[in-house]
């Protein structure tokens, strides 16, 4: 990576902290970031690096600061931008939230900081659970402050020494539905995005083996009777071994203690919608606007959808709004143009009506309105569009003792909309 210099400014391109580590370019090359910044602006060409000479500055912008990193070698951009956004994450943990004000407050904090996450240029420790062990917001007292001993370890994310009285462990599987349907009912675009996440409260150093019903481990050990799931974009935490999973499939971790997000996947699958929407909507010109809207739950029976919230689309100068629903209760939300059909439980194999009625200003606006989608939000517990299983969690400690493995499995909807016609 070799980074040469980590910069956060204000709006105005005012340096508020900055930290040399090469010592390769001028600091005072800063002063030409935002000049630059702004041309590209103007020019519409916007990217997250901006040359000048043969500095490259790459650079992300959060809440009213921006953090920039300076370069004179062919860095890696994506890992100098991933080094960024974790800086970002340990700021908000130690400060709350990283913006001007908590910058200029906690300076001495920040310095200590900008020196363990990056040495010579190339990121050190960026755990902000480790880091709070032995970089607090109490004033050090005079005497020898020893790094933790996780620093020098090679699990850098896990400290000695743990201990709960009941060993548990917790592991969600979550999946978010991306989807898009035309106004003709056909399919434009689906995904599913899912994740695993994981409370670990384990007593001393386990290691634990994680076991999916992964398709390409079936097809290499001969067992395609079982129905596997492929895996794509698969994005692990740092504490896998991936020379293992490379090998056997087999996801080999000792844990971080507490809460943190083991892996992520992604299947670009054609997904049938969970909960489908079909809208009539009648305008009639300088008078009313009548829908019907009909939802239906695709699911199996056995499994419900919780919290679900249709979003319906209404224009902008509409007013006073009737409604009547099957099931649930509406609102019409008018500073987000909409009415908002909420449904506490939705079970599967179900299928609600409701309909409303607005009237309409008799003179007639000069602008073409929008047609925006109707969106929809749920969460269905104990379910998973993908048919992703955890076969087996084992959890092994040299002190032999038994530990509660828990398993969730949560599906919910990402961005998920449907257009009217």
């Amino acid at each position: 990576m070799s980074a040469s210099a980590i910069y956060i400014l204000d709006l105005k391109g005012k340096v508020l902290i900055s930290r040399n580590y090469r010592g390769d370019i001028e600091m005072n090359i800063i002063e030409k970031f935002m000049q630059l910044l702004l041309e590209k602006e103007d020019e519409s060409q916007l990217s997250p690096i901006v040359q000048h000479g043969d500095v490259a500055f790459v650079y992300i912008k959060y809440n009213n600061v921006y953090l920039v990193c300076t370069t004179k070698i062919n860095a890696n951009v994506i890992l100098v931008l991933s080094f960024l956004y974790k800086c970002v994450r340990v700021f908000n943990e130690y400060f709350k939230e990283l913006e001007e004000e908590s910058i200029r407050d906690n300076f001495v904090i920040v310095y200590e900081l900008l020196d363990e996450l990056m040495d010579f240029g190339f990121p050190q420790s960026t755990d902000s659970k480790i880091l709070q062990e032995y970089i607090t917001q109490e004033g050090h007292k005079l005497e020898d402050v020893r790094p933790p001993p996780a620093l020098t370890h090679t699990v850098s994310w896990r400290s000695d020494g743990i201990k709960y009285r009941k060993n548990e462990v917790f592991l969600d599987v979550i999946e978010s539905v991306n989807l898009l349907v035309s106004s003709n009912g056909n399919v434009l675009r689906s995904e599913i995005n899912g994740s695993i996440k994981m409370r670990v409260y384990l007593s001393g150093m386990p290691e634990l083996r994680l076991g999916l019903n992964d398709k390409i481990l079936f097809e290499s050990t001969g067992r395609t009777k079982n129905k596997g799931v492929e895996l794509e974009d698969v994005k692990f935490h740092q504490c896998v071994r991936l020379s293992r999973f490379e090998n056997d499939r087999t996801i080999s971790f000792v844990p971080p203690d507490g809460e943190f997000e083991l892996m992520s996947y992604r299947l670009n699958t054609q997904v049938k919608p969970l909960i489908w929407i079909e809208s009539v909507i009648e305008k009639h010109e300088h008078s009313r606007v009548e829908y019907m809207i009909k939802s239906k739950s695709q699911f199996k029976r056995r499994s419900t959808a919780n919290n679900v919230e249709i979003y319906i689309p209404v224009p902008s100068d509409a007013d006073t709004g009737r409604f009547k629903a099957t099931c649930g209760n509406v609102k019409y939300v008018p500073e987000k143009n909409s009415m908002i059909w909420t449904i506490k439980s939705f079970p599967g194999g179900k299928e609600f009506l409701m309909r409303a009625h607005f009237k309409l200003p008799s003179v007639l606006s000069e602008e073409l309105e929008a047609k925006p989608p109707i969106q929809v939000k749920f969460e269905i517990p104990y379910f998973t569009t993908s048919g992703i299983q955890v076969r087996y969690l084992k959890i092994i400690e040299k002190s032999g003792y038994q530990a509660l493995p828990w398993v969730r499995y949560i599906t919910q909807n990402g961005d998920y909309q449907i257009r009217t016609s």
